[in-house]
């Protein structure tokens, strides 16, 4: 392992960070264009939970590529970015049917996405700004 990447535990973080992140893409993508949601996605609340979403994804997904781009090297980087934008639509695909409101959706990613970017400042602080 130490001769593909030598600092696998940064690896494991990136990938987790960016798991979350390709995921809350698609689904925030689906989102888009705000007129064209079906009807029970149109409410007000719906769509502040969506510029919500926006925001701590931008946020995730720069803190992210800060992180694997200080911690790791760049094919690894890249090769493990791009199999999780692969594989994120079957992460998507295996959300239990509770969760297919899109209101639902949108309130758990603003939990999950508050959760990563505060564990991403715990881990990877000192490495972004370094």
């Amino acid at each position: 392992m130490a001769a593909i990447e030598p600092n696998w535990l940064s690896l494991i973080w990136f990938a987790l960070f960016a798991s979350v992140g390709g995921v809350a893409l698609l689904v925030v993508a689906g989102m888009f264009p705000l007129s064209a949601r079906a009807d029970e996605a149109k409410s007000a609340t719906t769509t502040l939970l969506v510029l919500g979403n926006v925001v701590l994804l931008a946020a995730l997904l720069v803190g992210t590529g800060l992180y694997g781009y200080a911690q790791l090297r760049w094919t690894t980087l890249v090769v493990v970015s791009g199999l999780i934008f692969l594989f994120a639509p079957a992460l998507i695909e295996e959300w239990p049917w509770r969760l297919r409101s899109a209101a639902a959706q949108l309130m758990v990613l603003v939990g999950v996405q508050a959760l990563m970017l505060a564990t991403l400042v715990k881990v990877g602080a000192a490495a972004i700004l370094s």
